[in-house]
């Protein structure tokens, strides 16, 4: 029956105050214990008397020069004493876990730009703070961040998980692309009516391609009718350098080819919707000053280069 009431008596008065009752008990007196607490005497007394008033018993007999726990006291301080000093013990590590500047930090990001556009910003930030273990998963799938135990997430895209928080930190834009192979075999598009005489890449995730004129604002959507479905970005790139037709791509993902003449911009007055570059972590999930860092610093970075903030050079 007593653990019946032990149980009960959790749910119906304050943590706090059983916590309070415990260290009272280790300092032998109420005075001793506010000092250790730093609480006014005043306000320890009161608290004992409103735990015993919730208990229904005594639980420590006082005088100004005895301090003895009462049977019901010395109960309740082995039912609750370990389970205190434990909570307290693994608040304190919590603590000085999410406030350091070290330790383990998991991460997910994209592939194609985590080994391109952003690999100089993990080399930057795993020089800046060598006390922190990245520990950097990257992958072309969205992966649950709960289920990997993930830190914090970088994600280009919408996101739809309403367990997300999410943090803008720049955007991508997205353009028509072909190879100067493809082009000289095939022709030049003149405008977005002739693309339908052409071969067309489709990436899955981009399914629909929304354009607007960049001159006049105009919009049009397109649902082309590919020669080649893919799921990749990076292999939908590799395809229109080896002159398989076109495809809307971010230019964040082609940086490189465009300026080595691999790739070049077609019907270059259309492009279609930019991409948002994301940081994003779990809801409920206390961010540590690890992942509070390298969200600050990803932010840093991505806002200084031009092509992630939305433009084409």
């Amino acid at each position: 029956m007593l653990n019946n009431e032990l149980i009960y008596s959790i749910n119906e008065i304050m943590i706090d105050d059983i916590a309070l009752f415990i260290h009272i008990v280790q300092k032998r007196g109420l005075a001793a214990a506010a000092d250790h607490l730093n609480l006014p005497a005043a306000t320890v007394t009161r608290r004992l008397q409103k735990l015993e008033d919730v208990l229904g018993c005594r639980l420590i007999h006082r005088s100004a020069r005895k301090f003895n726990l009462s049977a019901e006291g010395e109960i309740y301080y082995q039912a609750y004493a370990d389970l205190v000093q434990q909570f307290e013990v693994t608040s304190r590590n919590l603590s000085a876990d999410v406030h350091q500047l070290s330790g383990k930090l998991t991460v997910l990001a994209p592939t194609n730009a985590s080994v391109k556009i952003l690999q100089p910003m993990w080399s930057a930030f795993i020089k800046a703070y060598p006390e922190i273990q990245l520990h950097l998963y990257v992958s072309n799938e969205t992966k649950d961040m709960m289920d990997d135990q993930v830190d914090v997430a970088l994600r280009i895209g919408p996101q739809s998980d309403s367990q997300l928080f999410q943090k803008k930190l720049g955007s991508v834009a997205t353009i028509l692309v072909a190879s100067p192979g493809y082009l000289a075999t095939h022709g030049v598009p003149g405008d977005l009516n002739s693309l339908h005489d052409h071969r067309v890449i489709l990436v899955s995730t981009i399914p629909v391609w929304k354009l607007q004129n960049q001159e006049t604002g105009v919009e049009e959507t397109l649902h082309p009718r590919p020669a080649t479905l893919v799921n990749d970005i990076g292999l939908a790139s590799q395809l229109a350098r080896d002159d398989h037709g076109i495809v809307l791509l971010p230019i964040s993902e082609i940086v490189e080819e465009l300026q080595q003449g691999q790739l070049q911009q077609v019907v270059s007055s259309w492009q279609g919707p930019e991409r948002d570059i994301l940081a994003v972590w779990p809801t409920g999930r206390l961010l540590s000053a690890r992942a509070k860092c390298l969200r600050d610093f990803m932010q840093d970075y991505i806002g200084q280069v031009p092509i992630l903030q939305g433009m084409l050079s």
